[in-house]
């Protein structure tokens, strides 16, 4: 059975902090639509009306292409274990990147984790909860059951290596719609450290 709410309550919000791995989905008109897997302790919930998620390059950059053409966002939670419970949050969303006046405020929230790209902002208008029967229980292994690869790769790289692959790879969408990413310069990565230091 689902429940509708126009907000984040307590309780989803204890659910979401619990949930290691997270779905954003996007579309624009005429465009494909997206839908990608996000983890590495990455998303905050900031208050009831307001999430925001830290995003690591990648080799697509469809989210900010479709935020910035339609604004409209859906996340999902999914729970593996014997808590069955699928949650998701419907809102729109805005892409906060190093030279934005909000910037310091929202990356004060995460942790410094290299690759960093941009802040993806949702305004929440509603959120649903429903069962998560025919979701299979699976569970994690090593510790935290994360994977460090990304954050090795971008380690060993350094800005400008990052910069020059946002260049190549992620200023159009897999559709050509542009994704904000060509006015991003050298002076977004020393603001994004001068922030953090």
């Amino acid at each position: 059975m689902s429940t509708f709410l126009d907000q984040i309550t307590p309780e989803l919000a204890k659910f979401i902090r619990a949930q290691p791995v997270f779905f954003v989905a996007t579309a624009a008109a005429g465009s494909r639509i997206n839908l990608s897997p996000k983890g590495m302790d990455t998303f905050r919930v900031l208050d009831e009306k307001r999430v925001a998620y830290l995003d690591l390059t990648g080799s697509g950059n469809e989210t900010a292409a479709h935020l910035l053409h339609d604004g409209r966002i859906t996340i999902m939670f999914c729970s593996f274990d014997s808590n069955a419970e699928i949650a998701r949050i419907y809102g729109r969303g805005a892409v906060i990147r190093p030279t934005d006046a909000r910037w310091g405020e929202l990356i004060a929230h995460f942790p410094k984790i290299s690759g960093l790209r941009q802040i993806m902002e949702i305004s929440v208008e509603s959120a649903m909860t429903s069962c998560g029967y025919g979701v299979p229980r699976m569970g994690k292994t090593g510790e935290m059951a994360g994977r460090d690869t990304l954050e090795k790769y971008w380690t060993t790289r350094g800005e400008e290596k990052k910069e020059q692959y946002w260049q190549k790879h992620n200023v159009r969408s897999i559709d050509g719609l542009p994704t904000g990413m060509d006015e991003t310069t050298s002076e977004s990565s020393e603001t994004s450290s001068r922030t953090r230091s």
